[in-house]
């Protein structure tokens, strides 16, 4: 595993890969996932699909089943697959808690001869509750009792990836993928 600070300082532009990325944001809710890849895409010029906007446009009324995770996933993945198919690097925004939906996204990318990339986000819990408390207008339904949950089922990461602390400030968050990406 890569550690955030352990990569040396990447030129501070935009670098566009050479050919189409997918990105995989992992973490439970609230560790601020939606803001790492948001920043990921941004610096590669790529397209963010979320699964939470993903589960709201294809379920009207989600009740959050195992079924209706696995929908998600199917969906999120064949968008992903189309994007890249376009020529579009992806940063996938899920929390990917069980391996399964890793190695769906890592097989994704090797069926299309893409690199992939998996990037963990971490924060402390504090932080955490008080960014889940001021929400607003925001995808995720995910409150503080979900994360606990999640948190105690997300299974640990046994592929290569990459680990960004969200626990301080915006920029320093970003001074991360820029150090990453």
């Amino acid at each position: 595993m890569v550690e955030a600070g352990d990569i040396g300082s990447l030129s501070p532009q935009r670098e566009q890969p050479s050919k189409p990325t997918l990105i995989a944001v992992c973490g439970v809710p609230g560790v601020g996932k939606t803001t790492v890849a948001r920043a990921v895409a941004d610096r590669l010029d790529g397209e963010l699909l979320r699964t939470d906007v993903v589960r709201k446009e294809i379920l009207p009324d989600p009740e959050y089943t195992e079924e209706e995770t696995r929908m998600v996933y199917r969906e999120l993945f064949d968008r992903g697959r189309e994007a890249i198919e376009r020529g579009d690097t992806v940063v996938l925004d899920g929390t990917f808690r069980a391996s399964r939906f890793r190695d769906g996204a890592a097989d994704v990318a090797e069926r299309l001869n893409v690199d992939f990339r998996l990037v963990k986000v971490e924060c402390s819990p504090d932080v955490v509750k008080g960014r889940i408390a001021s929400r607003e207008d925001d995808e995720s339904d995910a409150d503080f009792e979900i994360h606990v949950k999640y948190r105690k089922e997300f299974e640990p990461l046994e592929r290569d990836h990459v680990t960004v602390d969200n626990s301080g400030t915006l920029e320093e968050t970003r001074k991360q993928v820029r150090r990453l990406f």
